[in-house]
């Protein structure tokens, strides 16, 4: 449970830890809170299906537990509006965290006797038993020493994003461990998107976000919503772990899909990870190790002479709930809050909008614009309203779907009229976007799909 809770009064928006997330970490841990607009989903099953997913108020201020207390505040202030190159940098930057392959064939040297990994870990005293072989010892390795600069990049933003998610698990009596988890998915980078698709911290795929209750659409993608992710992956692996009573069985789900893992189970005979191993797809092979290695660098860092990155603090952001039409140009025209400002509080509105007009959303915006939106309310919702909300051009951006870039492993009985007509684009699109001369296509193939026929 966490360890340490208590409140500050001038909290005015839990989103604030969101901006402080993507690249500005409070050092002193301050995480400003608002409503929690999430309502509770229902249970979704986790049956054997989509075998292809690669990766699923209270104003209160919550702390990181001792073993995620990284440095003390800086005393730097950084601008709000330099958010968005902050998130620029983030993305160019980013390490490949998991292994592709799932195996590390070498052995990669240490400094770090086999006897101290182990006495570390067993102190660690985790409700999810860590194991420890040679597998084990390569992610240990990896992390601590190869990836040393790394790791202190996203180390800077643990005190973040941890206590959000330590908050979502406990409510769902998960074990605190899993948000480790998010480290090996994202490098904790709340924009990041994977080759085949999978976004946000939690790196969701589009039909398991959806499964799970996420709103993805023309105009919404919630994968790349915080908190909504988060509690998104805490309901996944609640529902693995029913599915398994294992949570190395389970954690390993969430990577390669329940399908494979009961595979690898009918296979090797077994229900214990290790001896079900090299049965599970081979980028799985190393999830849980990796995740071994993740939880025990949030611990150890210091040990190996790792050192968080300090990028600053920023003042607090609160939300505006929207039940209209809202598009980020009414806003910076008529409340002076620049547009890109708001993209790095609100990436989860695609093409600008806030599509508020058939339910409710939350908008973020900085505390210090907020009379600033308050007292042009109006102004800011009639602002061009009729040409930026023409029926027309809504409708074109409703079929377009963004461009959502897809990897599409062809089945049995696939044609690419079928594919093309499931994706909303043209034959002749997939072509070009995959080089193809004739229109054959083989079963195991992988082509590169824009959804809606739009590039980018």
């Amino acid at each position: 449970m966490m360890k340490s809770i208590r409140y500050k009064a001038i909290c005015v928006a839990f989103f604030g830890m969101f901006c402080l997330a993507i690249g500005l970490p409070a050092q002193s841990a301050t995480i400003f809170s608002a409503q929690r607009e999430m309502t509770d989903s229902t249970l979704v099953a986790t049956e054997a299906a989509d075998s292809t997913q690669t990766s699923p108020a209270d104003s209160s201020m919550v702390l990181a537990d001792s073993s995620m207390v990284l440095v003390d505040a800086s005393q730097k202030v950084i601008d709000i509006d330099s958010l968005h190159a902050v998130i620029a940098r983030w993305q160019q930057t980013q390490p490949r965290w998991m292994i592709e392959e799932g195996d590390i064939s070498e052995n990669i040297p240490t400094r770090t006797p086999d006897s101290v990994f182990v006495a570390r870990l067993d102190a660690m005293n985790s409700y999810i038993p860590l194991s420890y072989n040679h597998i084990v010892h390569n992610f240990l390795a990896l992390y601590s020493d190869r990836r040393r600069s790394s790791m202190g990049d996203v180390l800077g933003r643990c005190n973040i994003f941890m206590p959000i998610f330590e908050e979502i698990f406990n409510r769902y009596d998960l074990p605190e461990e899993l948000k480790a988890m998010a480290i090996i998915e994202s490098a904790l980078n709340p924009t990041a998107t994977s080759h085949a698709g999978a976004k946000g911290l939690w790196q969701f795929m589009y039909s398991t976000g959806k499964r799970y209750g996420l709103q993805i659409d023309s105009f919404v993608d919630e994968r790349l919503d915080i908190y909504k992710s988060a509690d998104a992956a805490a309901r996944y692996l609640r529902d693995a772990y029913y599915v398994f009573g294992d949570w190395a069985l389970a954690i390993s789900s969430y990577n390669c899909g329940p399908g494979n893992v009961q595979k690898a189970i009918r296979r090797s005979g077994s229900r214990n990870f290790w001896d079900l191993y090299e049965w599970l797809p081979r980028e799985t092979r190393g999830y849980f190790p990796a995740f071994i290695a993740a939880l025990y660098i949030t611990r150890y860092y210091k040990e190996h002479g790792i050192v968080p990155k300090i990028e600053g603090e920023i003042g607090p952001i609160d939300t505006i709930r929207v039940n209209k039409m809202l598009h980020f140009e009414q806003i910076e025209k008529v409340a002076g809050i620049p547009r890109k400002t708001l993209r790095s509080l609100n990436p989860q509105y695609r093409h600008d909008i806030v599509p508020g007009k058939d339910k409710e959303f939350i908008l973020r915006i900085p505390y210090s614009s907020v009379n600033q939106f308050i007292d042009h309310e109006k102004e800011i919702y009639q602002y061009k309203a009729d040409s930026l909300f023409n029926p027309v051009r809504l409708k074109k951006l409703q079929d377009g779907m963004n461009g959502e870039r897809i990897i599409y492993k062809v089945r049995n009985g696939d044609v690419l009229g079928k594919i093309a007509m499931r994706y909303h684009c043209k034959v002749s699109q997939i072509k070009r976007w995959n080089n193809l001369k004739s229109d054959r296509i083989r079963v195991g193939q992988k082509l590169v799909i824009y959804r809606g026929g739009r590039k980018g």
